[in-house]
């Protein structure tokens, strides 16, 4: 029996992980359905059947979404667009028959999406440390920020209060030279002049985060949980070193996904990452869905992708142990395009 499976305007890497499903050790049988706006985006070629995904949102999304697993008799839907929108319309996709690989607490999906609302639901609660922050949405109110953490000893950092991934993120640094700056790799950093300058241009702006650098080792913790959120397995990747990447036993960051499984009960796959400052590790955000390096993560010999899979389904095994101590990396891969 075929299980069908659609991801929805996924990122490129959702390519290794639909391979990933695909290549099981119990060889199950899977069929791959996508959808993206750009017919050649890199996602798809991993699919069996793919077509052009149109600019919708709201509910009119939704309707897209449920229509499309009701034609192609989708089995299990991995989304990572509209996933709020999609969670909050779940049973839309229950009564046809399709389960959805979605936290379906509303609330706490609303908090992660929105960097300071989750921050605010961790502060003091003890479950992971928390970095120094103010939300800002006027210069005067940036400003403000800025002083209060240097006067504290930090160096100083921003981003976006909804951004994904590194979208945003900026480096306060008034050593720069301008140009030297121009001959160099395109950097993150930025002199304070620069951004209060162009912040007091408008009156107002969509939210900032204003906040402590974190400036010690990185790690994304991976994490797979049961469908009633119980933490199954975690693991830590270290970023090391260009695409250097470590996977080692660090106890308190294994301790820090299962406090924070116990306190926000995510299910199936997700992903936090921490920062360390002056030795201590700090949240950055939590993505509640399959992170962009879990494929490297995976090399320590479990498949969180296809776990991911046997746990929606109601499918029992046996609770896997990684095998630490490994140091990875990763190449383009030259693939011909479908179609």
């Amino acid at each position: 029996m075929t299980t069908n499976i659609y991801f929805n305007r996924w990122f490129s890497v959702s390519y290794h992980y639909m391979n990933m499903i695909r290549d099981n050790p119990d060889g199950n049988e899977f069929k791959f359905f996508g959808t993206h706006p750009d017919t050649n985006h890199l996602s798809l070629q991993a699919c069996d059947y793919s077509e052009q995904e149109p600019v919708l949102h709201g509910t009119e999304y939704v309707d897209y979404a449920v229509d499309f697993c009701r034609r192609h008799e989708i089995d299990i839907f991995i989304p990572r667009l509209k996933m709020l929108e999609i969670a909050k319309e779940a049973h839309r996709f229950d009564a046809i028959g399709t389960k959805v690989m979605v936290c379906r607490d509303i609330e706490l999906l609303e908090s992660m999406l929105e960097k300071d609302q989750f921050y605010e639901t961790l502060q003091g609660t003890g479950v992971v440390p928390i970095p120094e922050y103010y939300v800002v949405e006027t210069a005067k109110q940036f400003k403000e920020a800025y002083e209060t953490l240097v006067q504290s000893g930090h160096r100083v950092c921003f981003k976006p209060t909804n951004s994904e991934g590194g979208m945003g993120f900026r480096i306060i640094d008034n050593e720069l030279d301008d140009l030297a700056n121009l001959y160099d790799w395109v950097s993150l950093s930025v002199s304070f002049e620069q951004v209060y300058s162009t912040l007091s241009a408008v009156e107002s702006f969509s939210k900032l985060m204003v906040m402590e650098l974190l400036e010690e080792d990185e790690f994304s913790i991976d994490c797979l949980s049961d469908a009633e959120g119980r933490l199954i397995v975690a693991v830590p990747r270290r970023k090391s070193t260009g695409r250097i990447y470590v996977l080692d036993d660090v106890p308190e960051l294994t301790e820090i996904a299962r406090n924070v499984a116990e306190k926000c009960r995510i299910p199936y796959v997700f992903n936090i990452q921490v920062k360390y400052n002056k030795g201590v590790p700090k949240l950055l955000e939590i993505n509640p869905r399959m992170s962009g390096g879990l494929f490297i993560t995976c090399l320590c010999g479990v498949n969180m992708p296809y776990l991911a899979v046997k746990t929606i389904m109601g499918q029992p095994f046996e609770r896997p142990v990684p095998q630490w101590g490994v140091k990875a990396s990763y190449l383009e891969l030259p693939i011909v395009m479908k179609g």
